[in-house]
């Protein structure tokens, strides 16, 4: 096959509890995620004499910080093949958003070269590559939702719940996911500020990193805080680390109209997205 293209979904974190700090330095998760395949990177797999790898986000890292590039070298060292694809990686999902993108995108990057090299590698040896490569890219090896423990790496697959219409909302900086996990233990709550579950359709809708994100970037507290004023809000929670704010839409709701208000009153440079849950 000379060439191939996939696509990469964000996800959401419908529910995020932080159960403790393990002994290997990561924390003890019980997250329950799904899918957002309205929104996804691109990526595309052309045959060439050897690797390269190029995106058109001037701001994503290029070379081996970024997660293809870590998952095609990996590919190489279990397989012994050169993977000899220019790989191309058109970004959608904004970078530091929560939303799972570089992980989505090295998940696809492994089942795309397995795919083109007529599969040499088991589904349990591209799980343990997934594993290695981060907490969250095991999630996006599998369709559907799933409920991941671990440092998020163990992955149970979950009844999908009812799709509904999320508006998401983040503003130009991103949030680093060590910094978050870093900070969660000495966080603070701030006062006047939403932290309880909040019940959507028989899930309950929590983040544990809402404390630590909000501590530090109180922007995000605030629109939270303004999306829960809002009578077509039907519930609102921090994606992931953040920097992204999703909010579950009641029936007639008008995201357009919802992100044109958000961008007029509290911030002209939000990034908007508004789609269905898988």
């Amino acid at each position: 096959m000379n060439s191939l293209t996939l696509h990469a979904p964000a996800k959401i974190n419908l529910s995020l509890r932080i159960l403790g700090k393990r002994d290997d330095g990561f924390h003890e998760l019980d997250t329950l995620m799904v899918k957002l395949p309205g929104l996804a990177d691109e990526i595309q797999f052309d045959a060439s004499p050897e690797f390269s790898f190029a995106c058109d986000d001037p701001s994503v890292p290029s070379d081996e910080h970024n997660l293809v590039v870590k998952a095609v070298r990996q590919f190489q060292e279990a397989t012994g093949l050169p993977a000899s694809y220019r790989i191309l990686l058109r970004k959608t999902i904004p970078h530091g958003a929560g939303l799972g993108g570089g992980s989505s995108d090295a998940a696809s990057t492994l089942l795309g070269l397995n795919r083109l090299y007529a599969r040499p590698l088991t589904e349990e040896k591209i799980q343990e590559i997934a594993s290695s490569l981060g907490s969250d890219v095991p999630f996006f090896l599998l369709p559907g939702a799933a409920r991941c423990t671990g440092r998020g790496e163990k992955i149970t697959p979950a009844p999908a719940p009812v799709p509904f219409r999320i508006l998401l909302l983040k503003p130009a900086f991103g949030v680093p996911t060590p910094d978050a996990y870093r900070r969660w233990s000495q966080s603070q709550e701030i006062p006047g500020i939403r932290y309880a579950p909040q019940d959507l359709a028989g899930v309950q809708l929590t983040n544990d990193l809402e404390r630590p994100v909000f501590e530090k970037h109180r922007f995000l507290a605030e629109l939270k805080q303004w999306l829960l004023t809002r009578n077509e809000i039907a519930a609102a929670l921090l994606c992931g680390s953040g920097s992204t704010i999703f909010a579950a839409l009641s029936d007639g709701a008008d995201a357009k109209q919802i992100t044109r208000a958000a961008q007029c009153e509290l911030d002209p440079g939000l990034w908007s997205w508004s789609g269905l849950t898988s």
